[in-house]
């Protein structure tokens, strides 16, 4: 390492020492409010030029002669000619401020709310290496979004997951969630999410966090390569050259929990020491009460008869009525020490909250009973950001930056709070009522059926559910329900990184960039999927144990807000809806006293301790890149990254015969070595024509690769297990991308392009049933598929109406769409192992057809946007054992959002938010019939009014 390191400063004193000779300049464009990214500086001799980075910064080198005259140009701005006099070594322009442009453009410049954001996130993408798309920080608050994944729907080829009415993942050109790389400054965000996944819940990270989103669907080798879908990178906000203090206030309404909601910001930002110490800080929260309603079906999948799986088992409505509060605080301290010397510091603290009290209601045709639970859970995911870095001018031609830093994110369940801590997770009380007669819609065979699968005129109607009681004494009775299952499901996730790496950049030439770093990360993994079940003796038949007892004996509450309840379908469920019973008395039965008291003892699977691991993974990676301007029009991006990952897990097996726990430790490593190539030609001032091929690839998630298992015995209709699979290797993809941009003089672009990944090793989750014990189990468990491939088409066109005259000058389309297919082959294997067939199928989460439109009006101080958002209908689960026609697959999704702002004056501005205009329910169904639901979850029409005020 001491060599390493030795050898390391002799070629920077080295390098330092050429550049000796050749001089550069430095500075920083700012147009008097904030820092412009994407600027033109352009020496007029030998026509070197560069852009400015996102903080407005530019280093142009290899300068020779003792004058030279600089050009400064940006789209809406007067043009700069600026004459230098050049001493050795670095020279600093300082800031140098820009004016807006007169004529129409000025006025929307001047008077827009989005159009300097969007003038900031074009240019970005227009000198960019990468394919990219930008969002700025003006533009996503302009948004009716509330966290990053919202935001991030808006771009070209991303499509969002929502749960519970909000986006919490992102999905680019419909490759699956976890494919898709998030950043925060660079690093990958660390991952603390319900089995082990690696991608990031968005919904967790508020927007006013956020200076820029940057979406790389082509990536360049200094950018980490576990990216096969695209990488999203948030960048904090900086310090910018003019002070401001920023506050915001708003309050609102959602329509089916009947409840209000509120979120306030303040952003603070500031120089010090004549400009060289920059601060900016921001806070925010956002409390929100929500409610949802979902019906959930179970099929009768695991039937030996196959003409019989179509039945269902169960019907459960499900009402969620809880809150959300994301609390977070960031900040940013850059220092500049002189002209050749930057330093850093950032943080990010967020905090985000999510009580989710869920009622159940059963129809359990399989048992013919009854089933009512009632859960609490409350879910706190911390999220920690902290990182220090440097950036430094070595000479005329050297540039190194390099950075340390910790990113920890914990997913929680403390609750119940009077269970031991070893013992906490996520209650669920559970009540049955068997009937004395039964269901009456059952068909000939004795199940039941949709009205469409049935064999005879017999079944229901999902909608407009009947269950036909043949004993009219048999409703649903809280004198009958009769306590007798307890549940905690432990699912606390933590994930922590430590980082460090460095990047060195060299300008041997105007013409040629070299570029090469080294990365380094340490990461832990604690998980776990560990469900702990109580029973009463009464319950299996022991004799002398304490009687069971009924939801009439526990104080209840009122059914929250039962006048919304499955609205959309009128009161198909109300024979379900039963009073629950209050949080303190669920926290009062899960008490070791009241588990002792009324006959109740621990019965979980012996097998637990294998659903809980330590995962660690150390990456090392290094990269080296090439930049070289071919001609005035050609610019190749070339050079190779490489990613050393090993990984070591500690978990637990159980032998089912000699009923016996022992410890196993998997170890794993692999090499992803990454080449990479991009051609980008600029075929005029306005135009730019791209080329990529990139390798990039995505690891298996930790909850993937545990060796243990889990069995969960929580749905009174099928036993469940989750295995791991300590053998699977990631996914690789050699991707192909042509892309064409085309920049409009008013602030626009128009965009098409086409996309090929080749994919190798593709992991998916499969379903299979299982005979264990002559008892039926679901079993899911990651496999690898050998080949896949996806291609696509994208395009989109953003156009401001400025050549119209008056009012109508003021209208704007904002379209993208892209038309995606994938082709996956699933083998299909018999009891014995022999292959019965060959599947083809199109990737999980992957829809053929993605979306955006709006249309916005932006003058005379008035802005309002009408947003929607189209995901077209995907398959979601594949069951290998029984072929696509027990596929679950998700329907298309439509969702509309508006938002408005007026500026009372310079400083205050009124703002409109509604989300969720169609009200389009989320819905998933079994095999090719879209009716036969297995999912449709509603959400509400919400949103809010506020004020923001610009104090300075």
């Amino acid at each position: 390492m001491k060599k390493q390191l030795l050898l390391f400063g002799m070629i920077l004193c080295g390098l330092n020492f050429y550049a000796q000779n050749r001089s550069s300049i430095v500075g920083k464009i700012s147009d008097g409010n904030g820092y412009l990214p994407g600027v033109n500086v352009v020496v007029l001799e030998g026509k070197n030029g560069v852009t400015t980075d996102l903080d407005g910064s530019f280093q142009l080198t290899n300068l020779v002669g003792e004058k030279i005259k600089v050009a400064i140009s940006y789209l809406g701005y007067k043009e700069i000619t600026k004459e230098v006099n050049l001493a050795p070594g670095v020279n600093n322009l300082g800031t140098i401020t820009m004016d807006e442009e007169e004529g129409v453009l000025s006025e929307v410049i001047i008077k827009g709310f989005t159009a300097p954001s969007q003038i900031k996130a074009l240019s970005i993408k227009k000198k960019s290496f990468a394919i990219m798309d930008v969002l700025a920080a003006d533009a996503v608050g302009k948004l009716p979004d509330r966290n990053a994944a919202e935001a991030v729907q808006r771009m070209p080829g991303v499509s969002v997951n929502r749960y519970h009415g909000e986006a919490n993942q992102v999905s680019v050109r419909g490759t699956p969630f976890g494919w898709n790389s998030t950043l925060y400054n660079g690093n990958r965000l660390p991952s603390a999410s319900v089995f082990g996944s690696r991608n990031t819940l968005l919904d967790a990270i508020p927007t006013e966090m956020i200076q820029y989103i940057q979406l790389s669907k082509a990536i360049t080798p200094d950018i980490e390569g576990d990216a096969i879908g695209g990488s999203v990178d948030f960048i904090s906000r900086i310090a910018q050259s003019k002070d401001m203090l920023n506050v915001s206030l708003g309050g609102g309404y959602n329509q089916r929990a009947n409840k209000s909601t509120y979120n306030g910001s303040v952003v603070f930002g500031k120089k010090f020491f004549d400009k060289k110490l920059g601060v900016v800080l921001a806070a925010s929260i956002w409390d929100r009460n929500f409610s949802t309603d979902e019906m959930v079906v179970d099929y009768n999948i695991n039937a030996a008869n196959q003409d019989q799986r179509y039945a269902i088992n169960s019907v459960n409505a499900k009402r969620y009525f809880g809150s959300r509060k994301t609390k977070a605080f960031s900040g940013t301290i850059d220092f500049e020490l002189n002209e050749s010397n930057k330093f850093f510091g950032k943080f990010l603290i967020d905090k985000f909250e999510d009580v989710r009290p869920v009622y159940e209601s059963f129809y359990d045709f399989a048992k013919k009973r009854y089933v009512y639970s009632y859960r609490y859970s409350f879910y706190e995911t911390a999220l920690n950001s902290f990182e220090v870095g440097g950036n430094h001018l070595i000479g005329s031609k050297v540039k190194v930056d390099w950075s340390v830093s910790s990113n920890d994110m914990d997913y929680i369940l403390n609750t119940p709070p009077n269970m031991p801590k070893n013992q906490r997770g996520l209650p669920i009380a559970q009540f049955t009522q068997n009937l004395s007669g039964d269901f009456g819609n059952r068909a000939t065979d004795g199940l039941v059926y949709n009205l469409f699968d049935s064999p005879d005129a017999n079944g229901v109607d999902l909608f407009n559910i009947d269950p036909k009681l043949t004993n009219p004494n048999d409703f649903l009775d809280p004198t009958r329900l009769q306590l007798t299952q307890l549940v905690i499901y432990q699912t606390n996730q933590k994930d922590k990184d430590k980082i460090a790496q460095f990047n060195l950049t060299y300008n041997p030439t105007a013409a040629l960039s070299l570029k090469m770093g080294a990365k380094g990360k340490l990461k832990k993994y604690e998980g776990q999927l560990t469900p702990l079940a109580f029973l009463p003796g009464a319950a299996l038949g022991i004799p002398g144990s304490p009687a069971l007892r009924t939801l009439s004996e526990f104080k209840t509450e009122a059914y929250p807000n039962e006048s919304t309840s499955f609205k959309e379908i009128g009161g198909t469920f109300a024979p379900l809806i039963v009073d629950p019973i209050t949080k303190g008395e669920l926290f009062r039965i899960f008490t070791p006293d009241y588990l002792a008291d009324n006959g109740f003892a621990d019965y979980s699977s012996k097998s637990n301790p294998t659903t809980k691991y330590v995962a660690h993974e150390n990456v090392f990676s290094n990269y080296l890149m090439a930049t070289y301007k071919l001609t005035d029009k050609t610019t190749l991006i070339g050079g190779v990254r490489n990613e050393y990952t090993m990984i070591n897990i500690k978990s637990a097996k159980y032998d089912v015969e000699t009923k016996t726990v022992t410890t196993v430790e998997e170890n794993n490593s692999y090499n992803a070595f990454l080449p990479m190539l991009h051609i980008k030609y600029a075929a005029n001032d306005n135009m730019n024509i791209r080329a990529a091929y990139t390798r990039t690839f995505s690891r298996a998630n930790f909850g993937d690769l545990n060796p243990g298992e889990n069995v969960d015995t929580t749905n009174p209709g099928l036993v469940k297990i989750t295995k791991g699979n300590a053998d699977l290797l990631p996914t690789f993809a050699n991707n192909f991308d042509l892309m064409g941009e085309y920049f409009l003089d008013d602030i626009g672009l128009i965009t098409a392009g086409v996309f090929y990944k080749d994919l190798s090793n593709y992991i998916f989750k499969d379903l299979s049933v299982q005979k264990i014990d002559n008892v039926d189990y679901l079993i899911t468990q990651p496999k690898n598929v050998e080949n896949a491939s996806l291609y696509g088409f994208e395009m989109g066109i953003t156009k401001r109406f400025t050549e119209w005259d008056n009012f109508f000058g003021g209208f704007g389309i904002d379209l993208n769409g892209a038309f995606i297919k994938s082709s996956l082959k699933v083998n299909r294997f018999d009891a014995d192992g022999g292959l019965v067939a060959v599947d083809k199928t199109t990737l999980p989460n992957q829809s053929k057809f993605l979306f955006n439109s709006s249309i916005f009006y932006e003058k005379y101080g008035f802005m309002f946007k009408i947003a929607g958002n189209y995901r077209g209908k995907s398959v979601e689960t594949i069951n290998q054992n029984l072929g696509p026609d027990y596929y679950i697959s998700a329907r298309s999704n439509f969702t509309v959002d508006f938002s408005a702002d007026y500026s009372i004056s310079d400083k205050l501005k009124v703002f409109m938010e509604v989300r969720n205009l169609a009200n389009t329910p989320f819905q998933q169904y079994l095999g090719t019939n879209e009716n036969r639901f297995t999912s449709s979850e509603w959400s509400a029409i919400n949103g809010q009014l506020g004020v923001k005020y610009q104090i300075f």
